[in-house]
């Protein structure tokens, strides 16, 4: 088997495979791991900010790729949409959502590893998975060249081979081939975006999946401080 069939043709269903049982096995097993385990008690200094720019940019990178890479092709021809101008769209927005991810993301990667308070509560996979989110964030940055050289060109025939390898994917079907005309900087960028999914239910990342959307929604809390209550008792 060569190599680009074992990653592009074996390699998705085990990363899926794992993120799936793994994070069920976590929830069933282990639900009081199951947090953010925010470190925003331990410094605040930036840390809003940063993490606005760092959440919304994965979020909205996210979308984009489901939107450019799983929804039918035919879907965005019959809203008018051709194959470059949504090449030009896929390209602005990484820039733009990427930009925002990295500088978030950047402030929160030195945080963790040089904050002193910070490290020393980290664990090895809060530390791995900053890092490896980041690498995954600069070769998805670093992909942008190249999408404009080829929309400039005409051609957006690797956006295409991009969506079609992950539909067939998902059916079941895998095209590892695909994978072979497209630039090496895309294969190792998906290769650590795989990668992201394996190691998911063994990091922080679970939270994502239980989103506590209701807190939009919740009432007000009242909160009474002890200061304030010594003064009533004197």
């Amino acid at each position: 088997m060569s190599l680009t069939k074992l990653i592009f043709g074996v390699y998705p269903y085990i990363c899926l495979t794992v993120f799936v049982i793994g994070s069920w096995i976590r929830y069933d097993n282990e639900q009081y791991t199951w947090k953010t385990d925010s470190s925003m008690l331990l410094s605040k200094s930036g840390m809003l900010v940063a993490s606005n720019l760092f959440h919304v940019g994965v979020l909205m990178i996210f979308l984009g790729h489901f939107a450019g890479l799983v929804l039918p092709h035919g879907l965005w021809l019959a809203l008018g949409v051709s194959d470059l101008t949504h090449q030009w769209i896929a390209i602005w927005a990484g820039l733009v959502f990427g930009t925002m991810c990295l500088l978030g993301g950047s402030f929160l990667w030195y945080r963790r590893m040089y904050n002193p308070r910070i490290r020393l509560n980290s664990r090895r996979s809060d530390v791995f998975v900053i890092t490896w989110l980041m690498i995954t964030l600069i070769l998805g940055l670093s992909t942008i060249p190249f999408s404009i050289g080829h929309a400039n060109n005409g051609d957006p025939a690797v956006m295409l081979a991009l969506a079609d390898w992950v539909k067939s994917v998902l059916l079941l079907n895998p095209q590892p081939e695909l994978m072979e005309q497209v630039d090496p900087i895309f294969r190792a960028h998906i290769f650590f975006g795989m990668t992201v999914f394996l190691a998911f239910p063994f990091t922080r990342l679970v939270h994502i999946l239980t989103a506590p959307f209701n807190y939009l929604g919740r009432a007000y809390q009242i909160v009474r401080t002890k200061r304030r209550i010594e003064a009533r008792q004197s």
